[in-house]
């Protein structure tokens, strides 16, 4: 891989069932035109619904009240703070070393990883992880194996494999803007960084983690051409090595973050957050000034970000040949930082997950995501496989009523696989209220 392509401009429209170049809107505004290419990703992202919606999202408390904790929303704008940080550090490094194409600054660098941040959760359905599982389980019960009849094997997996970084590439790449026509026609370059598993499901050395959906492989494979991702398999590209950097900028704030959001609701004492964090961040007197939990919290997380900025990026510039080659060895950038860095980190990881993210107020709202998700797909997907499989004059009544909820029309022509990723495309783009107050109203909970 070279710089030069891995920084690729080009954007893609869909023709004749093909992704092909397009103009640029920076290149129709001019030379002297005051958006870089990279500043008409960000506008795109940040103007979108599907964006929008994020703030309505779970993070990590699912209809959170507290005014203080994050959403999705919250947290892509504070990654994409962070991931713009770690890209202006290794772009001034890259120029320092003649590694910069001309006509790039390290300002261009910093711009396209925080594009990707910002993109990085736009696929995620309501209620988190937890409402991707359970899309998941009602797809993968045998009770339903009759739907599925008549999908190939890869439609199959990615229907009953929904996976919030492969929806947010088809929800940039597809569903806003040109819906089905290039979607937001991003960068190539700020594509490949957000493609943290460029694969599909049925290929992914990561059981589960992937970015493709079948729709849309051939879209993404003009855009690895375009960047020189190397293929490494059938469906299986390399990296694009900032994609490493949005996935730094993530871990570092989700790390710290979910500890921060737990000690503003009560669920963590801020003396454990304190005895955590304090080491890495270096005795402060500033900390010790205030009584308050928050700017307590505030000045530690501050303080610790910044060196975590600091030694990811050294250590992307440290590991820069193999990431260029495509056979960086580490599970990510965190795993090949110094100690000092790596394990407040894992601690922090490993104290949410023990006492934050099992908690019961998360817990019992957690549960109640399956039966809500369930309830909308047994409303949905039966209708949808009449109408495909059947036709109009087989559908009942009710299956026609049920399925005038969905937002747009359904690609009968297409197929099945097509429906029903509609389908999720409607049920995953949902915000938590907007779900659970769906489940409530079909199921006649809520009828008065």
């Amino acid at each position: 891989m070279n710089w030069q392509q891995l920084l690729s401009t080009t954007r893609f429209r869909i023709a004749d069932g093909k992704a092909v170049p397009t103009v640029s809107p920076a290149t129709a505004e001019g030379a002297s035109g005051l958006r870089s290419d990279f500043h008409i990703d960000h506008d795109r992202v940040v103007f979108s619904s599907a964006f929008r919606r994020l703030g309505r999202k779970t993070q990590v408390h699912p209809l959170a009240s507290h005014d203080h904790t994050h959403n999705r929303l919250t947290h892509s704008v504070e990654v994409s703070s962070v991931g713009r940080s770690l890209g202006n550090r290794v772009g001034a490094a890259l120029d320092q070393h003649g590694l910069l194409p001309a006509g790039f600054t390290p300002f261009d660098i910093g711009a396209i990883v925080q594009v990707a941040c910002l993109a990085h959760d736009i696929g995620n359905p309501p209620f988190g992880h937890t409402g991707e599982d359970a899309l998941r389980v009602w797809f993968r019960d045998p009770a339903q194996a009759h739907f599925l009849a008549g999908l190939t094997p890869a439609e199959t997996l990615d229907v009953q494999t929904y996976e919030g970084n492969a929806h947010g590439f088809r929800m940039v790449a597809a569903l806003e803007m040109y819906e089905k026509d290039g979607g937001m026609r991003l960068t190539a370059a700020a594509l490949g960084a957000l493609m943290k598993y460029p694969w599909t499901v049925d290929v992914s050395p990561k059981p589960g983690k992937f970015n493709l959906y079948q729709s849309e492989l051939p879209y993404f494979e003009a855009v690895a051409e375009s960047l020189g991702l190397p293929e490494l398999s059938t469906n299986r590209w390399a990296r694009h090595p900032l994609s490493y950097l949005m996935e730094a900028a993530d871990d570092i704030c989700y790390a710290i973050l979910d500890l921060e959001d737990a000690v503003e609701i009560g669920i963590l004492d801020v003396h454990e957050f304190e005895r955590l964090l304090t080491p890495l961040a270096g005795l402060d007197d500033r900390v010790w000034r205030t009584t308050d939990p928050r700017q307590k919290c505030a000045l530690l997380r501050g303080t610790v970000v910044g060196k975590c900025v600091t030694a990811l990026a050294d250590r992307f510039m440290a590991h820069h040949d193999s990431l260029m080659h495509g056979q960086f060895a580490g599970k990510d950038l965190l795993a090949v930082c110094p100690e000092e860095i790596n394990h407040p980190l894992l601690a922090a990881k490993d104290l949410a997950s023990r006492k934050v993210y099992r908690h019961r107020s998360k817990v019992v709202t957690e549960v109640a995501a399956y039966p809500c998700m369930a309830t909308i797909l047994n409303v949905l997907i039966p209708g949808v496989h009449t109408l495909v499989t059947k036709g109009e004059h087989a559908m009942s009544t009710k299956e026609k009523i049920q399925l005038s909820l969905l937002d747009r029309p359904l690609p009968v022509q297409e197929g099945l696989y097509a429906c029903y990723m509609t389908v999720l495309d409607y049920v995953g783009s949902m915000t938590d209220n907007a779900a659970a107050g769906l489940a409530r109203e079909v199921s006649g909970v809520g009828i008065i």
